[in-house]
């Protein structure tokens, strides 16, 4: 299977260019006609409620912690608190050995492909499967999901049918249902044999103990019925303080993500399966996970950041992700969300182009359902790069640039000669003087920078110049 592109690669990739603009347009327009104001005439108060419950529950965070421990407890749940991914697996391989777990089934989780969950458990002997069918396409492809939502929204029919053929030795299939039920023979023979199934939270309602899972293939309620023990792992984020915020949520959420007014599945959990219960798992788990999430609520500003509901609807109106694809970003989050979740979580220096890649257009806020003011944090994270680097000394250069040019700003009279002087020298022609620039320009640190951008030759007369003609009566228009 081909393996995942790079910028360039992605760029000049047509039918991958065609693929990514077709879904995430489709994505956007379903959303755009599910939110009108016939359909849904509060739907902005909706976003507002929901901004307000989320920054109320991590201003809360360690009380509502503590209320839904209690709670899941009461209900015969055990919950383990993760500092990080090691931990995670820690406990996973201990109950792997204690339980003699031989098949592991999962829904959809972005947390887990966060600590990289499968990399790690699988072996000879322990067998991970992806039951979501975007993410047991690309687990068969040995990639990392290209969308929050749609993980698999890179790949055409006619590849998952080359791959189905190559991984599962079966005849070609190139229809999507069809694809879609050989997907679903093989996986519910996984159903019926795992041991434990792994789910993620898309909500956890303190007040109840609940854990809340939101999906439109029925195979997270079958991961979570199915075998004899089921982990749910949540970031700490996902509180909400009451079971009965919960509606104002599931408004903004399938509306956002793929234009539903409410996805086909809504499962609410607490707890393991009780006598008179027919279905269920024995043993029920919550892993709350920190990793790197306490560090961002100590930033009132960045905080929100974790007010994410993870809809994708950011990604399909980010001019950037559309170009760039999902990945090449170094995470598992993608888009906007993942260029300030991600700097967040790593460290601002692990990656520190991520905050700069954005237009800042202000599409991505205008869609949150939570109403994150991502530019706004990209801004800030922006900030702290070029602080860090500054300290560290390696960006001496940039900085010794920025002064030269905030000297030369203030003195009007040396700007203009500058200005003038760069006119004369530069070369005649409608190109941006990289091509038509010296070769000192192009192998200069502005030539890497002006790689993929056009900067147009200085105009022959400056606007100061033009303002003097026309102050003279001369001819100079500067409209």
């Amino acid at each position: 299977m081909k393996a995942p592109s790079t910028f360039d690669q992605t760029l000049a990739d047509a039918r991958l260019q065609q693929a990514v603009y077709a879904a995430t347009g489709r994505l956007g327009e379903k959303r755009r006609n599910s939110i009108s104001p016939e359909t849904i005439p509060d739907f902005q108060d909706l976003r507002q409620a929901a901004h307000e419950l989320k920054k109320h529950t991590l201003e809360n965070l360690d009380y509502y912690l503590e209320l839904a421990e209690s709670r899941i407890t009461e209900h015969g749940g055990k919950v383990i608190w993760a500092r990080d991914g090691n931990d995670v697996i820690g406990f996973l391989k201990g109950l792997i050995q204690r339980s003699g777990a031989r098949l592991l089934v999962k829904s959809k989780s972005m947390t887990t492909e966060e600590i990289h969950l499968n990399d790690h458990i699988e072996s000879g002997a322990v067998e991970v499967v992806e039951t979501d069918l975007g993410e047991y396409i690309i687990q068969l492809a040995r990639q990392r999901p290209y969308h929050i939502v749609a993980p698999a929204l890179h790949m055409t029919r006619y590849e998952v049918a080359d791959l189905f053929t190559e991984k599962l030795h079966i005849e070609r299939q190139e229809v999507p249902e069809q694809q879609t039920m050989i997907a679903r023979a093989v996986l519910r023979e996984k159903f019926l044999s795992a041991g434990i199934g792994i789910t993620g939270a898309n909500f956890v309602a303190a007040d109840a103990g609940a854990v809340v899972l939101v999906e439109n293939e029925g195979n997270a309620r079958l991961t979570s019925s199915a075998p004899k023990v089921h982990v749910a792992i949540a970031g700490i984020e996902k509180l909400i303080p009451r079971l009965a915020d919960l509606g104002v949520f599931l408004k903004l959420l399938g509306r956002s993500a793929t234009g539903q007014p409410l996805t086909v599945y809504t499962s609410i959990l607490s707890g393991p399966r009780r006598s008179a219960e027919l279905d269920g798992p024995e043993e029920f788990y919550v892993v709350f996970l920190d990793n790197g999430r306490s560090r961002l609520l100590a930033d009132v500003e960045k905080r929100q950041s974790l007010y994410c509901i993870r809809c994708g609807a950011c990604l399909n109106h980010c001019p950037v992700y559309r170009k760039i694809g999902g990945h090449n970003y170094p995470g598992a989050y993608s888009g906007p969300i993942g260029a300030i979740l991600q700097p967040q979580y790593a460290g601002i220096l692990h990656d520190p182009w991520l905050p700069s890649a954005s237009s800042l257009c202000g599409a991505c806020a205008e869609v949150c359902p939570v109403k994150i003011d991502i530019p706004k944090v990209l801004l800030s994270l922006r900030a702290e790069v070029v602080e860090q680097e500054t300290q560290k000394g390696s960006n001496r250069l940039e900085k010794l640039g920025f002064q030269l040019w905030a000297w030369l700003m203030r003195h009007p009279k040396l700007f203009e000669m500058a200005g003038a002087a760069g006119s004369g020298i530069l070369p005649e022609g409608n190109e941006g003087f990289l091509q038509n620039g010296p070769f000192w320009l192009k192998q200069s640190p502005a030539g890497a920078w002006l790689r993929d951008r056009d900067l147009p030759r200085p105009a022959a007369e400056s606007f100061r110049q033009l303002w003097r003609k026309r102050e003279s009566g001369g001819t100079g228009n500067v409209e």
